[in-house]
C-alpha cells in the first residue's frame, strides 16, 4: 500500500477514532503488490507502539488497518500476529501441502464397484461385513486392504468420483373373516430360531392380468429367509408352498406369524399348522411392527430383486426355481443382516434401546452358527458342519455374480416366452 503524508498524520488514537467514524477525510492510494501493503502494516503497528498497546485499544488499530489495507479481519489478525512475534511479514507461502497417503487404490475402488454390483449395495454395516469375509473367511489376497474399511471411509469411497464415474447406473390384503384362527399376538422366540414371519408380495396387474405373488418368509432371530413364487395366493396354490417353505429352513419351525390376509388365516393352513405342532399367529390392531421384519425384508430384498412390474403367473414355476437354487442359499449363507444389541437406555431409565452396530452385521447362518446351542434347534438330518461347508463353496462375491447371472438369464426367458 503507498500511503501519502495525510496517512503519515495518524499518530493518535482519538485520530484513528475519527478515520473510523469517518470525520476525518484520508488520502492513500493502492498498491497492487502485497510487498507495499506489508511494509505499510508494519510501519502502522510500529509507530503506535501496538505490543504495548492496552487490551481495548488493539480493537481499532486493528480495524483501522483492515479499512485501509483491504485485507479481511482474519488475514489482518494473522499478519499481525507474525509480526508480534518477531517474523517479518513477507509472502511465505511455503512449498505446497503434501496430501493424505491413499490408503486405498483405484482398483479397490473398482473392486468395492464390483461388489456393490453384485450384492446389489447393500448397507455400509453389510458391505463391510463381506469385505471382511472375502479376506479372513475365503482368503481372497485382493480384499487385503478393504477387509479393516470402517463404515464411515467405506461411503467415502461411495462418494467419490471415481467410484460414482463407474456406477452411475399392489392388491391389498384383505382382511380375514375366520376371526377364530389363530392367536392375536406378537412372536415370543425368546431366543430361539424357528418363529417365522410369512408376508405375500405381489408382482401388479397388467391389462386385468394377475402377476405372480412372492412368499417371503423370515425368522424372527437369525433372519434366515425362504422366499418362493406360485401363481396365486388360493388354497390350492398356496398350501404345499408354505409346507415345502418350512421344509427349508433348517430348523424345526415352532411358530407362524401372518397378518390378517385370508390366504394365511384360513382353516387349511390352520390344519397344516396343527398337524406340525406349530403356533399359528397373527398380527394385532394397532400395532403395526407384529409383522414388521418380514415387511421390511419385502422392500429391502423381493422388491429389489424382482421390482415393481408385472410378472405373469405363468412364469411362477421358473421364479420358484430360482428361488429356491439362487436366492434362498445366497440370502442365508452370503448376504450379511444387522442384528440389533439391545441396551439399557440413558435418557429413559427402565427402557430397552436397540443399537445397529457395524461389527453385529453377519450372514443368517453365521447368526445361527453363534446361538447358545444351536445345534439343538437343527432338523435331525442338518449339522452345521454340513451348512458351513456349502457356504464356503462360493465367496459372498461369486454367489453374488452368480445369482446376478442366473436373474438375467431368468428375466430374458420370461421376457422372450410366451407360454
Amino acid at each position: 500500500m503507498v500511503i501519502d503524508m495525510n496517512e503519515a498524520q495518524v499518530r493518535t488514537l482519538e485520530q484513528v477514532h475519527q478515520v473510523l467514524a469517518g470525520t476525518q477525510a484520508m488520502a492513500f492510494q493502492a498498491a497492487a503488490d502485497d510487498e507495499g501493503r506489508y511494509a505499510w502494516i508494519e510501519a502502522v503497528l510500529k509507530r503506535f507502539d501496538y505490543p504495548r498497546l492496552a487490551r481495548a485499544d488493539r480493537g481499532p488499530v486493528l480495524a483501522y488497518l483492515q479499512r485501509l489495507s483491504g485485507y479481511s479481519r482474519a488475514q489482518i489478525t494473522r499478519l499481525v500476529s507474525r509480526w508480534d512475534g518477531g517474523k517479518p511479514l513477507v509472502k511465505n507461502y511455503g512449498s505446497p501441502r503434501r496430501p493424505f497417503a491413499r490408503l486405498y487404490t483405484p482398483t479397490d475402488v473398482a473392486l468395492l464397484v464390483d461388489v456393490d454390483r453384485a450384492m446389489g449395495t447393500l448397507s455400509g454395516p453389510a458391505t463391510a461385513c463381506v469385505l471382511r469375509r472375502q479376506r479372513d473367511v475365503f482368503g481372497d489376497e485382493r480384499f487385503v486392504r478393504l477387509g479393516s474399511i470402517s463404515v464411515g471411509h467405506l461411503y467415502n469411497l461411495r462418494n467419490s468420483a471415481l467410484y460414482r464415474n463407474q456406477r452411475v447406473l399392489l392388491t391389498k390384503t384383505q382382511p380375514s373373516k375366520n376371526t377364530q384362527i389363530g392367536v392375536r399376538k406378537a412372536p415370543a422366540p425368546e431366543g430361539r430360531p424357528g418363529f417365522i414371519r410369512i408376508d405375500s408380495v405381489h408382482q401388479g396387474d397388467l391389462d386385468g392380468v394377475k402377476g405372480l405373488y412372492h412368499i417371503n418368509a423370515v425368522d424372527c432371530i437369525t433372519q434366515w429367509q425362504v422366499v418362493a413364487s406360485v401363481q396365486a395366493i388360493s388354497e390350492a396354490h398356496l398350501l404345499s408352498v408354505i409346507e415345502q417353505m418350512l421344509a427349508q429352513f433348517p430348523f424345526e419351525i415352532l411358530g407362524f406369524h401372518a397378518d390378517n390376509g385370508s390366504e394365511y388365516v384360513n382353516h387349511k393352513v390352520a390344519r397344516l399348522l396343527d398337524k406340525l405342532r406349530i403356533e399359528f399367529t397373527r398380527s394385532r390392531p394397532r400395532h403395526s411392527n407384529d409383522n414388521g421384519l418380514a415387511e421390511t425384508k419385502n422392500g429391502a430384498v423381493i422388491r429389489k430383486e424382482f421390482g415393481y412390474e408385472h410378472i405373469h403367473r405363468r412364469h411362477a414355476a421358473r421364479f420358484d426355481t430360482y428361488c429356491r437354487e439362487y436366492l434362498n442359499p445366497f440370502l442365508n449363507f452370503h448376504r450379511p443382516c444387522l442384528f440389533a444389541t439391545e441396551l439399557p437406555d440413558p435418557k429413559k431409565p427402565g427402557r430397552i434401546k436397540r443399537v445397529y452396530r457395524p461389527r453385529d452385521a453377519m450372514t443368517p447362518l453365521d447368526k445361527l452358527a453363534s446361538l447358545p446351542d444351536a445345534a439343538s434347534f437343527l432338523r435331525p438330518a442338518v449339522t452345521l458342519l454340513e451348512l458351513q461347508q456349502l457356504a464356503r463353496a462360493l465367496t459372498d462375491v461369486q454367489a453374488a455374480e452368480e445369482l446376478g447371472e442366473a436373474r438375467q438369464a431368468l428375466f430374458r426367458r420370461a421376457a422372450t416366452r410366451t407360454g
